[in-house]
C-alpha cells in the first residue's frame, strides 16, 4: 500500500505546485503585463497605389515604418526564422532545447558559441530595452517572451519584431532598412540583400554597410552559408546571393512631390499614412526632366508641371520647382499654384466658343492686319502680320489680331462665364470687366487651372477638376463636343518643337508680356500635362518663350512620363473637316454682323444690302429669252466689294455701291455682298420672270 501511494502522493504535490505556480504567473501577467503598444511610426505620403513618396521621422528621430508580413519578400522571411528561430512557429516564448545547447557551449568552451534567444524573446527586449546583460536580464526576457506567447499571434510577434528591429543608425524595421540600403520596398529583396537585412540586427553599428562593408559582407554570407546547410536555399541560390555587392552608401528616404506632400501634411496633421493620386512612376519621371531643364534653361529659372487625367480629374504627377531645396531658383515655391499671366494658351477657348456659334470653320479666312478695337491694338509676337489666312493657320501660329477679333465678336464676359463653370476664375484687375486683352494674357491663372481648363479638350469639351486627393470630382461642359473637337484637331496640327519626336498630342504654348512666363499644356486622348518655366519672382527673362523653352519639356515630360499613349478625341457626329470650297459662302471669310472698323476715332460701318431688300418678290421682264438685270445696291462696308449670288461669284470686283446681276431663271435666290475688311450681308429674294410682248 505504501509502495503506491508515495508516487501518487508525489504526483498530487507536482500538479499542486504547478497549479500554484500557475496561479501565481497569471497573477503576476494581471499585475504586470508587458508593453505592447507600438511607438510612434513615420507619417508616410503614398501614391495611388500605396508606393512611398515622402516620409517623417517619428518624433524622437526614427526612421520607423508600419510593417504588413505580405509585402515583405518570403526568402526573408524564410531566412529569418531559419536563422534567428527554426522552432518559432512551435515553442510558446522559450526555446528550452536551444536554451539548453547554448548553456551547455558556454560551459564546455568559456564563451558564447550560439545565442538561445528566439525571436519573442529579442522582441521583449526592443520594447523594453536594457543595457544590462545578465542571468536576470535573460530570465527577465524569458518571463515577457512568455507573456507575449500568451497574447499574440506568431504573425503579430513577427509583424512587431519586424518594426522594431534596428538596422543601424536610426533605422528601425526591415521597411525602413529595405528603403535606406537598397532604396526598395522589403517586397523586393533580392537574396544577398535580404541576407544582409537578416544578419544586420544581431550587430547593427558594427556590421552597418556604409561603415563597416567588409562585417556586413561577412555576416551576409554566414547567413547564407547556414541557409544552404539548412537546405532552405540551394547551392546555386547560395552563390548567386553572395556575388551581389554590399551597399556602401546609405540612401535617402524618398522625398518626391515635395510642394504636393507638404500641403497634405499641414491639411492631414495626425494622420498616419496620406494616399495621393500621383504615380510615383510619372512624378519621377517629371522631377527628373525638370532638374535636367532646369540645367539647360540657365540659373534663378525654374520648371513646373502638372501632370492629370482628364476623365478622372486625378493629378498624376506635380512638379512645383526644379528643386524644392535650390534656393537660387526659390525651389519653395510652389508654382503650380502660383498666378501668373497665360499668355496665348487660352486663345483655343476663343476660337472654340466662335466654333460654337458657327461663325467660323477650319478653312475660313480671317484678317491678320493691324487692327484698332477701340482703341486697343494687338500685335504678333514677332510684330509681323500675315495678311488673309485660314482659321487654322490663324490658331496654329498663334497669330494676335485673329484672336482679338474673334474674342471681340463672342465677347470676353462669355468667355470667362465658361470658365467659370468650369471652376476657374480668373484674376483681372480690381474693379475692371473681362476685355479684349484676356486673349493675349490679360488676366492671371494657376497652372493647375490651364491644365483643367484642357481636360475639356481631351474629354469631349467636358473640362473636370483635378486634384491629388480622392474625392468626389466635377465636370461641365466647357465647349460643345464638335468646337472642341475642331480646335483639338488644329491644335493636334502643330508642329513639335525642333528636335522632338512626334507624339501624337495636341498642344498649344504661350509667352506672357515682357517674356516673364513661357507656358506648353498638351494632351492625348486621356491625359494632360502643363508646363510652365520662368523665374517665380516674375523677372523678365529675354529670349523666353512657349515653343523654344516650354514646348521641349512639354514633349520630353510626355514621353518619360512612363504613360501610355492614348489616340486623340475622335470626331462626335456633325464634325468634319470642309475644304473652303465646299464652304458656304458666309463662312468663306470671316465677319461679324454689325462690326464697325473704327480708324483715327471714325467709325466705319458693315456693308447692308438696301435693294432688293430681305425676302423681296422681285418681277423682272423676260424680253427674247433674256431676263433683265437686276440691280444691287449696298450702303456701308469699305470698297472694293464682291458679290455672289447663290454661292458664286459675280465677275470681278468692283469699288462701286452698284452692281447688277442676271439670274439665271426664276426662284429663292441669296445675294451676298463682301467688303475689303471680309464683313458680308446677305438678302435672300423670290425672282419671278414675266414675260413682255414683241
Amino acid at each position: 500500500m505504501i509502495g503506491w501511494k508515495r508516487p501518487a502522493l508525489a504526483l498530487a504535490l507536482t500538479a499542486l505546485l504547478g497549479t500554484a505556480a500557475m496561479a501565481a504567473l497569471d497573477a503576476l501577467d494581471r499585475a504586470n503585463p508587458p508593453p505592447l503598444d507600438l511607438p510612434a511610426t513615420s507619417v508616410e505620403v503614398v501614391d495611388r497605389d500605396g508606393a512611398l513618396l515622402r516620409a517623417l521621422a517619428t518624433p524622437e528621430g526614427a526612421w520607423r515604418f508600419k510593417v504588413s508580413l505580405d509585402d515583405i519578400d518570403p526568402h526573408f522571411m524564410d531566412m529569418l526564422v531559419a536563422y534567428e528561430d527554426k522552432r518559432f512557429r512551435a515553442h510558446r516564448g522559450v526555446d528550452l532545447l536551444a536554451v539548453g545547447r547554448a548553456a551547455f557551449q558556454f560551459a564546455t568552451s568559456g564563451r558564447i558559441v550560439s545565442g538561445g534567444s528566439t525571436i519573442t524573446m529579442q522582441l521583449a527586449r526592443l520594447i523594453e530595452p536594457r543595457e544590462e546583460r545578465s542571468l536576470t536580464a535573460k530570465l527577465r526576457q524569458m518571463a515577457r517572451a512568455v507573456q507575449i506567447e500568451r497574447r499574440l499571434s506568431k504573425d503579430e510577434i513577427l509583424k512587431r519584431y519586424l518594426t522594431l528591429a534596428p538596422y543601424g543608425g536610426n533605422l528601425e524595421g526591415i521597411r525602413a532598412a529595405s528603403l535606406a540600403w537598397f532604396g526598395k520596398e522589403p517586397k523586393r529583396l533580392g537574396l544577398g540583400e535580404a541576407a544582409l537585412l537578416v544578419a544586420l540586427p544581431q550587430l547593427p553599428e558594427r556590421r552597418r554597410p556604409d561603415r563597416h562593408p567588409e562585417a556586413a559582407e561577412i555576416a551576409r554570407d554566414r547567413v547564407l552559408d547556414r541557409m544552404a546547410a539548412a537546405n532552405v536555399l540551394d547551392e546555386r541560390e547560395t552563390h548567386r546571393g553572395m556575388e551581389t555587392s554590399v551597399p556602401t552608401v546609405r540612401r535617402a528616404m524618398p522625398f518626391l512631390a515635395a510642394h504636393a506632400a507638404e500641403r497634405a501634411l499641414r491639411e492631414h496633421r495626425g494622420e498616419g499614412r496620406i494616399e495621393l493620386t500621383l504615380s510615383r512612376r510619372a512624378q519621377e519621371g517629371l522631377e527628373r526632366v525638370a532638374r535636367d531643364a532646369a540645367r539647360r534653361i540657365g540659373p534663378r529659372l525654374s520648371v513646373a508641371m502638372v501632370l492629370a487625367d482628364a476623365r478622372t480629374g486625378d493629378i498624376l504627377a506635380e512638379v512645383g520647382s526644379a528643386g524644392f531645396f535650390d534656393e537660387s531658383r526659390s525651389g519653395w515655391i510652389d508654382m503650380t499654384r502660383a498666378v501668373r499671366s497665360p499668355g496665348s494658351t487660352l486663345k483655343p477657348f476663343i476660337y472654340g466658343l466662335a466654333f460654337e456659334e458657327g461663325m467660323v470653320a477650319q478653312e475660313t479666312i480671317i484678317e491678320d492686319r493691324p487692327s484698332s478695337f477701340g482703341g486697343y491694338r494687338p500685335r504678333n509676337f514677332d510684330l509681323a502680320y500675315q495678311g488673309d489666312v485660314s482659321i487654322r493657320t490663324a490658331l496654329q501660329m498663334s497669330l494676335n489680331v485673329p484672336a482679338v477679333r474673334l474674342l471681340d465678336t463672342v465677347g470676353p464676359a462669355r468667355l470667362t462665364t465658361r470658365f467659370r463653370r468650369a471652376g476657374v476664375n480668373l484674376a483681372l484687375p480690381r474693379d475692371e470687366a473681362p476685355g479684349l486683352a484676356i486673349a493675349l494674357g490679360g488676366a492671371g491663372l494657376s497652372l493647375r487651372e490651364l491644365v483643367q481648363l484642357y481636360t475639356g479638350f481631351a474629354n469631349g469639351g467636358e473640362a473636370t477638376t483635378i486634384g491629388n486627393m480622392s474625392g468626389d470630382r466635377q465636370t461641365a461642359t466647357l465647349l460643345d463636343p464638335r468646337a472642341a473637337w475642331q480646335v483639338a484637331d488644329m491644335l493636334a496640327g502643330i508642329a513639335p518643337p525642333e528636335a522632338a519626336a512626334p507624339r501624337g498630342i495636341g498642344y498649344k504654348t504661350g509667352t506672357s508680356y515682357g517674356y516673364r512666363d513661357a507656358w506648353s499644356v498638351g494632351f492625348d486622348g486621356r491625359h494632360v500635362l502643363g508646363v510652365w518655366v520662368g523665374r517665380p519672382d516674375g523677372a523678365a527673362v529675354p529670349g523666353l518663350s512657349g515653343y523654344a523653352s516650354a514646348a521641349p519639356i512639354l514633349f520630353e515630360a510626355f514621353a518619360k512620363s512612363g504613360l501610355p499613349v492614348t489616340s486623340l478625341p475622335r470626331p462626335p457626329v456633325g464634325a468634319l473637316r470642309t475644304a473652303r470650297n465646299d464652304l458656304p459662302a458666309m463662312m468663306r471669310r470671316f465677319s461679324s454682323p454689325g462690326d464697325a472698323l473704327r480708324e483715327n476715332g471714325i467709325a466705319e460701318a458693315a456693308p447692308q444690302i438696301v435693294f432688293p431688300p430681305q425676302g423681296a418678290r422681285v418681277e423682272l421682264a423676260v424680253a427674247e429669252d433674256a431676263a433683265m438685270p437686276l440691280v444691287l445696291k449696298l450702303q456701308g462696308g469699305r470698297a472694293p466689294f464682291r458679290w455672289l449670288a447663290n454661292g458664286r461669284p459675280l465677275d470681278g470686283s468692283s469699288r462701286r455701291r452698284t452692281a447688277s446681276w442676271q439670274p439665271d431663271g426664276a426662284g429663292f435666290s441669296t445675294l451676298t455682298v463682301m467688303d475689303a475688311a471680309g464683313r458680308t450681308a446677305s438678302v435672300k429674294v423670290f425672282v419671278e420672270q414675266i414675260a413682255t410682248e414683241r
